[in-house]
């Protein structure tokens, strides 16, 4: 979710969270026999729960100084104990990139099987994950995307862009019939590449609403005191409008203190990330916050999934191939009060 630095639920793979896989289905529609699907290898080896080769594996990640991140190092870290045959070198993590190589220098020198890291920065960590490569050590790069593809076997993480569509696409939906809509945004960090998916997506889906205008854009810095007080300014700008888009659940703390403080309840509010707290506030129903677009954490024991399967060689269950993909994109679902019971487990403090 939120990047420091720089850019960056549930389905089939291995139980816990985020990579939908679509099992080959074929029908009969004639009365000859039903043949096999010779292209699907019988033999491909998938990974699964039980014991199999021994695997290290190396978790690099930057320092966990918001929630999210910190709910990216606890799902690697409850996620590699499930598995009796896995070893995890978790760094200490660090938002400093010449720190963060050295970690990653001191995991290749180690010898782990396999490397999964989320880079602070992952332009600048790029040429460290070229180095484990060429080392022989499988990279998994964790949602912030290194500049080169050549670092890494797989990429996996969020979909800002997917995000904003998908916030977008709810509040259309929610303010279809009202002539003469307003919206407003709570944006992030505005010079992160995320940030800018995040509003492209969200101005997209609003382009298949042409009674909804978006009237004001705010910049924030994930955090509760930034969230609060440009919250505070955009009220202070925007006396009437019907929705808005916060991008990130921990400045929406400090975006609902503001909206309370004003005396505000004649919108909706939907967030973003997908913390506990907001999952709490939509269950209550008890403010303006009635939806939030996940950037699901979960996807950490998914790396920790993946790395382990290509340390094993091994496949994904549910899908013909038998290689792991080159990339997963997870969806970004929203939660709302019909489903918020499903994903509270996944909400991050």
């Amino acid at each position: 979710m939120p990047e420091i630095s720089s850019t960056s639920r549930r389905g089939l793979l291995f139980g816990t969270a985020a990579l939908s896989a679509g099992a080959l289905i074929t029908g009969c529609t004639s009365n000859e026999p039903e043949k096999k699907d010779s292209a699907a290898p019988a033999n491909a080896p998938v990974a699964d729960g039980a014991p199999g080769k021994a695997v290290t594996i190396g978790f690099a990640g930057p320092q966990a100084d918001h929630g999210w991140l910190n709910a990216i190092n606890d799902n690697a870290k409850q996620r590699a104990k499930k598995y009796s045959d896995v070893t995890l070198e978790i760094t200490e993590g660090s938002n400093d990139t010449a720190a963060q190589i050295g970690q990653v220098q001191t995991l290749i020198n180690k010898k782990v099987d396999v490397l999964v890291i989320l880079p602070a920065d992952g332009k600048a960590l790029t040429q460290v994950g070229l180095q484990a490569m060429k080392a022989g050590i499988p990279v998994i790069n964790l949602d912030r995307i290194f500049a080169s593809p050549q670092a890494y076997r797989c990429w996996i993480g969020g979909d800002n862009y997917g995000m904003g569509l998908n916030a977008g696409n709810y509040i259309g939906e929610r303010l279809k019939d009202k002539p003469n809509a307003k919206v407003v945004e709570l944006a992030g960090v505005d010079n992160l590449e995320l940030t800018k998916q995040r509003t492209q997506g969200f101005d997209d889906a609003l382009k298949n609403y042409p009674n909804i205008r978006k009237v004001a854009r705010q910049a924030a810095d994930f955090t509760v005191e930034s969230g609060q007080a440009k919250m505070a300014q955009l009220l202070q700008a925007q006396s009437e409008f019907d929705a808005l888009w916060n991008h990130d659940d921990d400045q929406g703390v400090g975006a609902l203190r503001a909206i309370a403080q004003a005396g505000r309840k004649d919108f909706i509010m939907v967030g973003g990330a997908g913390a506990k707290s907001a999952m709490d506030a939509i269950k209550a129903d008890n403010s303006v916050l009635k939806a939030t677009v996940l950037y699901p954490p979960t996807m950490a024991a998914s790396a920790i999934d993946i790395a382990r399967a290509v340390a094993q060689g091994k496949g994904v269950g549910g899908m013909a191939e038998m290689e792991i993909p080159a990339s997963i994109t997870l969806y970004s679902a929203v939660v709302t009060k019909d489903n918020v019971d499903q994903y509270l487990p996944t909400g991050f403090i």
